[in-house]
């Protein structure tokens, strides 16, 4: 008689099946959990907008204002030991930047005492610096708000939860801990806006400071060339 023996592997390829045709786990989408949010998210995503776009307008502007060619004070320097005056004002408007317009005013002022010169030097640029530093404490205060603007969406869910709570008299772990991921997704999109403001206001302050000290150099350059004439007139 012949014994018919089902292998014992059916009882494992059959449950595998099953496990195969299951449902697969549910992930998490970006555009699903912002829109979970809720109405907080709604100025959060517009601080969010604000910030790239000021990181970006005053990073192209400073950029460009604070750029300087390697050879130019020593240019400006030759022309007014020559006594080209003239020539390197012209050069300095040619520059188009924030130290050609600071130099153009001290070779303007040429003639007057050294302080004049200096103070001049100092005012005009605390104007170019002040115009580079335009709107960057917007960037400070979206810093400041956005995460202030999560925490007060999340206290608010947690807020809602309860009330739910209250009027069903059903704690659900469940029910809990849904509404509170919701909800705690506000304040992770308040602190990301706040940290690419913070790191942005400070990056971009970097860039200023850098280009404050050049100026200073330079500026201390060009007064060291204006004093020597005089020294060498007094001493023939």
């Amino acid at each position: 008689m012949l014994l018919l023996q089902v292998p014992a592997t059916d009882t494992t390829a059959a449950s595998l099946s099953a496990a195969s045709g299951a449902a697969p786990q549910q992930s998490l989408q970006l555009l699903d959990l912002v829109a979970k949010g809720g109405w907080v998210m709604i100025p959060i995503a517009f601080l969010f907008f604000c910030a790239l776009y000021l990181i970006f307008e005053r990073f192209f502007i400073i950029r460009a204002q604070t750029r300087t060619d390697a050879g130019f004070i020593d240019n400006v320097k030759d022309m007014v030991l020559q006594g080209n005056i003239k020539s390197a004002e012209s050069f300095c408007k040619n520059q188009r930047t924030a130290t050609g317009r600071i130099f153009e005013k001290a070779i303007g002022r040429i003639g007057s005492p050294i302080r004049e010169i200096e103070a001049t030097v100092e005012t005009v640029g605390q104007i170019e610096i002040g115009r580079l530093e335009r709107n960057l404490g917007y960037l400070g205060i979206i810093a400041g708000i956005a995460p202030l603007l999560g925490f007060i969406g999340t206290i608010s869910g947690i807020i809602r939860i309860f009330y739910d709570i209250s009027l069903s008299d059903n704690i659900s772990v469940g029910i809990i801990a849904g509404g509170l991921y919701e909800k705690m997704i506000t304040s992770g999109a308040g602190l990301i806006v706040g940290v690419i403001a913070y790191t942005g206001y400070h990056l971009l302050n970097m860039m200023i400071e850098k280009f404050t000290l050049a100026l200073e150099m330079n500026a201390f350059e060009f007064i060291e060339v204006l004093q020597k004439p005089t020294e060498t007139v007094r001493m023939r």
